[in-house]
């Protein structure tokens, strides 16, 4: 957008990594110990740092903008939906990628996902090392997974080309018989995945939950682009140790000190934070993402969430929301995604895509990668929604490079 002629503002949230960084307090996490900052970084920072832009600008053209466009991915989409929340009249485009919509239970899942990874590794006595969580899947594993997947669901969409289409009849029911096909009946080999293996995937797929079976955030969805390196740099890390899983090293940090409350210190080296998820306990510990105290006067559900399906006055306002999010993104389910828009639409009468749209990406990891189409525009359609109101009935997608599919293109679909 800087290229094409717009005044364009980026922000930190009120902390930066290097500077505030205290490692006897989760490290970069340590701003969760404070509650303005906490406040700032899930979504409060927004307001005023873009209504100093608004006064820059008008200082500098001697007007408002005409127009006002918000795009981010990740934490950056969730930023974007908080926008459409909370400060509703502030921007009238917005265009959010893989957002964390539920940021706080989404930890919570990291802790699950690590606990259910960590359960194939041995330990003598004491946590099994953090190194060793690379090896709970290899490479030749998870081609076995997606092989599987692939198997059970590719045609479902009248193609067969390596991309799971119509993700959402993708079912337990469909892939895990597959995978039963490629288990080991004996010892564990290269050329097959082990029970144990299908069954921490199983758990992975339904989503975490507590001991009474209340679910604690969604479940990840059976997709083709579980294999790749996007997805095990969140879940397992790399297994020549180049990147550890982040999973823990991100969100046992998030999780402890920015998300529940009071904040926890969980230690200061990969393996403090590996132990802190395996001893976390659902029941116990998940409710804190709600709790206040006389010193965090918000929980940070409340200051971090952007879980509202209330958009009257974002829509009242004209505004426009474009949301695409990778089926097989590790880290932020886009089941998760698909439940908010579910009640979004069911709020306005089943008329929500009048305003906001949904568009999957099938095999792509989180923000980018896997094998997706993943290169798209949105930002066009988005200008295009707002200002010429036509709405995107299809994104057009292609694969990037190193993909297998050189130069293929495909409509993403709402």
């Amino acid at each position: 957008p800087l290229s094409e002629g717009y005044a364009v503002l980026s922000e930190d949230a009120g902390h930066d990594n290097a500077t505030n960084n205290v490692p006897e307090k989760g490290g970069m996490a340590a701003f969760g110990f404070d509650p303005i900052a906490r406040a700032n970084y899930g979504g409060r920072s927004l307001k005023p740092t873009a209504e100093a832009a608004l006064a820059l600008i008008k200082a500098f053209y001697g007007s408002m903008p005409e127009h006002r466009y918000f795009a981010g991915c990740s934490k950056g989409g969730q930023e974007g939906l908080y926008l459409a929340q909370r400060n509703p009249t502030l921007f009238d485009g917005i265009l959010a990628t893989d957002p964390g919509i539920s940021l706080p239970r989404l930890a919570i899942a990291e802790a699950w996902d690590t606990q259910q990874l960590a359960s194939l590794l041995r330990s003598a006595g004491g946590s099994p090392p953090f190194a060793a969580l690379a090896d709970s899947f290899s490479d030749a594993d998870l081609a076995l997974v997606s092989k599987g997947i692939l198997k059970a669901c590719d045609e479902d969409d009248g193609l067969a080309d390596g991309i799971v289409g119509a993700f959402n009849t993708c079912t337990s029911e469909k892939v895990l018989p597959e995978l039963d096909k490629l288990t080991c009946t004996g010892a564990k080999q290269t050329d097959c995945i082990a029970k144990a293996q299908v069954e921490v995937l199983r758990r992975i797929h339904d989503g975490a939950h507590n001991s009474k079976g209340v679910p604690l955030y969604t479940g990840f969805p059976w997709d083709a682009g579980w294999l790749g390196p996007g997805w095990r740099i969140w879940k397992t890390g790399i297994p020549d140790g180049g990147i550890p899983a982040i999973n823990v090293i991100v969100g046992a940090p998030a999780l402890a000190a920015v998300f529940t409350t009071p904040p926890i210190a969980p230690g200061t080296t990969p393996q403090d934070y590996f132990k802190y998820l395996l001893g976390y306990d659902f029941d116990r510990d998940a409710p804190r993402i709600y709790e206040r105290t006389n010193h965090f006067p918000n929980s940070s559900w409340h200051d971090v969430a952007a879980r509202s399906s209330n958009l009257t006055v974002f829509k009242a306002h004209g505004g426009k929301i474009i949301i695409s999010h990778g089926v097989s993104d590790p880290v932020f389910s886009i089941n998760e995604t698909l439940a908010w828009y579910s009640e979004v639409n069911s709020r306005y009468g089943g008329k929500a895509q009048s305003f906001v749209r949904v568009f999957p990406v099938p095999g792509m990891a989180h923000c980018q990668g896997g094998p997706a189409t993943d290169i798209f525009d949105g930002m066009t359609a988005l200008v295009d929604w707002v200002e010429n109101n036509k709405a995107p009935d299809k994104l057009v997608a292609r694969t990037g490079p190193g993909s297998a599919w050189p130069q293929r293109t495909r409509p993403l679909c709402p």
